[in-house]
């Protein structure tokens, strides 16, 4: 059975996955604002406010979560 330091492992790898993905799309919606194909704008806006709120509640739900062991300790 998997303990809590694996499931904050899980939740924490995601997190940064999404940082990542929020930098992509903030860089995305910086290229359509100053690209004539402006059609675009309200989707990637909208996707990058939904993904920011998903990593605010992530990252609560990191902060409520207990530390875990230290992958080094585990055997």
């Amino acid at each position: 059975m998997r303990g809590a330091g694996w499931i904050r492992g899980l939740r924490e790898a995601e997190a940064r996955q999404l940082r990542s993905e929020i930098d992509r799309l903030e860089r995305g919606l910086i290229e359509t604002a100053n690209s004539k194909a402006r059609c675009n704008l309200h989707e990637v806006a909208h996707t990058l406010r939904w993904q920011k709120a998903r990593l605010r509640r992530l990252e609560e739900c990191l902060a409520a979560m207990p530390a875990g062991k230290p992958a080094s300790n585990r055997s």
